[in-house]
């Protein structure tokens, strides 16, 4: 950018840059790093992006920041004001255009980032048989009479004690031979990568003496987080652990806006590829330094992620996967040298990516079905990672089938008036009581429930600030089972009568959670976005069922950090899962990361994967003739066809409700109008 573009700064963070006129400050924002999130990828429908102005002289960076210096509210701003309400002061910055110099405020309430990352290993024991293996060899010292090269006395050395007949030998290693020989006084400890798949075991490290230890990574990169594990090679111990949100999440909340993204910016895959590796990197950082060993100690790693992930990361243009056929470029496993992927490790390290099931049935989805085992038992066992993309595995030793499910990012607090990641001031249960409806919750950060004593002191240090996805879930089934919703997920304005949290809000009525600042509403809006988010998931999971013939499961899994910490009993009650006995629903926790830690310590996990993926038959479900209507009986709480008996023995499920006024203020019923 020339000198003369305006100069612009965005706070907290500090990070400026100079930008053309006529520059989305949404654009600016990202070319910086700086976290703006957009859920709707820029189409001024979310809200996410807000920002405001600070106006005034800035001395130190001279340059002088005025409103003016925005480009005026557009029709799409004007119209999402109109709508939904844009506080005084504020502008939606992906339709703000840079007209002069700058100071950008990002409002901390805006910026749910934050949250924590809940992907943390378990301590299943895995069987070793790692693809590294460490080989000690004493080395014939040169000999005059025999002049042979130092890498081939090597080579001989490994073949006579090790049986590696025919060794490869990484280039990057040719130079350091000869030294490491010496320094190790003719012993020297050599790192052989062996994994069947490959034609060659390939030597990719050597270092002096005995070194008995080696390391590798396991790592799950989501689409909101990425979870990295350290583990021993050779004792199997996992030694660090450390997440990350994704920072692709600046392009795009959704996987369908990181796409567009890509497809609107000729940069788009360079800059998210660049992003997650940086990412990676940093983590890289963090388990090394936890973990007390050096970065070139770790050896191996095994990466998963849904399809768009395992391709940016890759570098691959993910645009084939944004519409049908959603052809994926890879689908079987890939190995690659880690420095081929842009990260710093050894430089032998090798990289082993799980194969991807489908289209949008990715590789992280084939590590979790790996570490549930349905086709290593007779039980009919559902297997749910719910997130903005929802895959769904059915099956048993007999036959699996998968899908996914267009969820989108309701689940995760986007899409919701109140909503929020899950972070510190996040309410994440709710309780309503079903007589006098008040509420109580429970927040992310604050020990007691809110009714309980210390709650009020402890909310003046950690605010009370939005709602999560577990805590979406609880209060839309809570307002069900309260009798305040109806089955077809209206909220019943007659109720107001009876308790000041039923208010009105327009033509329909909304629920007032939490009257602190901000005041936290669950509105008629929020509960139809959960409503289509879980009708969607349901309706692929009855596919599944209908194409294995059965009308139950004897088993649930919820995967991923957010199937970890919703409650079953509210997901079954939401209509999110089909009725199962609840002592056979559970939360399975990173199941993907934990299928990447198999396949890390056993590279005869690779293989069954490898295998397993190859049979496991993958169900479109746009192009089935029945989703659609069973996303319509999907709409209803729970559903408006299908019964829910062992739900019933322990939960008492309200009588039906008519649709009566559809939360009209008027009390009158209203005609169904489009959102």
């Amino acid at each position: 950018m020339a000198d003369t573009d305006p100069l612009v700064l965005f706070m907290p963070s500090g990070k400026r840059g100079r930008f053309a006129v006529g520059t989305p400050v949404l654009e600016a924002a990202r070319q910086l790093g700086v976290y703006v999130e957009s859920v709707c990828g820029g189409r001024a429908t979310c809200g996410r992006c807000q920002i405001s102005v600070q106006e005034g002289q800035f001395a130190k960076h001279q340059i002088t920041s005025s409103l003016d210096h925005l480009s005026p509210p557009g029709a799409r701003e004007a119209r999402y004001d109109e709508v939904r309400g844009l506080p005084a002061g504020r502008r939606l910055s992906c339709s703000a255009t840079i007209l002069g110099d700058l100071v950008i405020d990002v409002p901390q309430d805006t910026v749910v980032n934050a949250q924590l990352v809940r992907k943390s290993a378990d301590d299943r024991i895995i069987q070793r048989n790692p693809a590294i293996r460490m080989c000690y060899v004493e080395v014939d010292e040169p000999d005059m009479e025999k002049p042979l090269g130092d890498l081939d006395r090597l080579k001989a050395s490994l073949a006579r004690d090790w049986h590696f007949d025919d060794l490869a030998v990484d280039t990057h290693l040719l130079s350091q031979v000869q030294s490491i020989l010496r320094k190790g006084g003719w012993k020297v400890t050599a790192a052989i990568h062996q994994d069947p798949s490959a034609d060659r075991a390939h030597l990719i490290a050597l270092y002096p003496g005995l070194k008995n230890e080696a390391y590798g990574i396991a790592c799950d990169i989501g689409s909101t987080t990425i979870a990295m594990h350290l583990s021993s090679l050779l004792s199997g111990r996992t030694i660090a652990s450390a997440g990350t949100p994704n920072p692709q999440i600046r392009f795009g909340e959704d996987l369908m806006s990181r796409v567009s993204y890509v497809m609107m910016n000729p940069d788009g895959r360079a800059a998210m590829t660049n992003a997650v590796r940086e990412a990676l990197n940093g983590l890289i950082d963090r388990v090394s330094a936890d973990g007390g060993i050096a970065r070139s100690d770790i050896l191996d790693s095994v990466f998963v992620g849904n399809p768009i992930m395992h391709h940016l990361f890759l570098g691959i243009d993910p645009t084939e996967l944004g519409g049908a056929p959603f052809a994926l470029a890879v689908s079987r496993a890939v190995q690659a040298r880690a420095s081929d992927l842009g990260l710093a490790m050894n430089d032998g390290t090798r990289s082993y990516l799980l194969p991807c099931i489908a289209g949008h049935v990715g590789a992280d989805a084939a590590a979790a079905t790996l570490a549930e085992g349905p086709h290593r038992q007779d039980d009919m066992m559902l297997l749910v990672d719910i997130g903005t993309n929802a895959e769904i595995v059915l099956g048993h030793s007999g036959r699996i089938v998968a899908a996914s499910s267009p969820t989108g990012p309701a689940f995760e607090g986007a899409e919701i008036s109140g909503g929020q990641r899950a972070a510190p001031g996040a309410i994440e249960r709710v309780r309503i009581d079903p007589v006098t409806l008040e509420p109580r919750f429970r927040v992310i950060g604050i020990e007691p429930w809110s009714d309980e004593p210390g709650f009020a002191e402890a909310a003046e240090t950690i605010k009370v600030t939005g709602i999560c996805g577990s805590g979406i879930i609880e209060v839309v089934a809570e307002l069900y089972l309260a009798g305040i919703l109806s089955e077809d997920g209206v909220i019943d304005g007659t109720l107001a009568g009876r308790s000041p949290r039923i208010v009105a809000n327009g033509r329909t009525f909304s629920y007032l959670l939490s009257d602190g600042e901000p005041r936290i509403t669950v509105t008629q809006n929020d509960i139809r976005a959960i409503q289509l988010a879980k009708a969607a998931l349901y309706a692929g999971v009855k596919l599944l069922m209908d194409r294995q013939g059965v009308a139950t499961v004897d088993r649930i899994g919820l995967a991923g950090a957010f199937g970890t910490f919703i409650d079953p009993t509210y997901a079954m009650v939401l209509g999110l899962i089909p009725d199962c006995d609840l002592g056979r629903v559970k939360a399975v926790g990173n199941a993907a990361g934990t299928g990447a830690r198999m396949c890390l310590l056993n590279r005869d996990h690779r293989r069954e994967i490898e295998a397993l993926v190859g049979r496991i038959e993958k169900i479109e479900t746009a192009l089935e003739p029945s989703f659609q209507q069973h996303f319509v009986d999907a709409m209803a709480l729970p559903n408006k066809v299908d019964a829910f008996p062992h739900l019933s023995k322990v939960v008492r499920l309200p009588e039906r409700k008519a649709e009566s006024g559809e939360g009209e203020a008027c009390g009158r019923r209203r005609r169904r109008s489009r959102d």
